[in-house]
């Protein structure tokens, strides 16, 4: 976990942002926390050394349980490669 609350903001926003650019639902641009209950699971993914798999897996079911959608319509393993790239961009000093 990070210790420095301006990297755990900048990186929570990020992952925050990349949610919205994804929106499944499709409500980003009226209501932009519509998926903060995703930012913790993913974050802990992320952080832990989650694989393409194992988040696509995790998403898949979120979107499909909890949301409610389609996930093939979502592209969750696009996305999921997207959050992964977004990781690799957070040296581990910072995590």
């Amino acid at each position: 976990m990070i210790d420095n609350p301006e990297v755990h903001g900048s990186r929570q926003a990020g992952l925050r942002h990349l949610l919205n650019e994804w929106d499944p639902i499709g409500v980003a641009d009226v209501v932009d926390d519509e998926y903060d209950c995703l930012l913790a699971p993913l974050w802990d993914r992320l952080t832990g050394g989650a694989t393409r798999a194992s988040l696509s897996e995790y998403l898949w079911t979120e979107v499909e349980d909890h949301f409610g959608l389609d996930p093939e319509r979502c592209d969750v393993d696009g996305f999921a490669e997207r959050l992964l790239a977004l990781a690799a961009t957070w040296t581990s000093s910072e995590l």
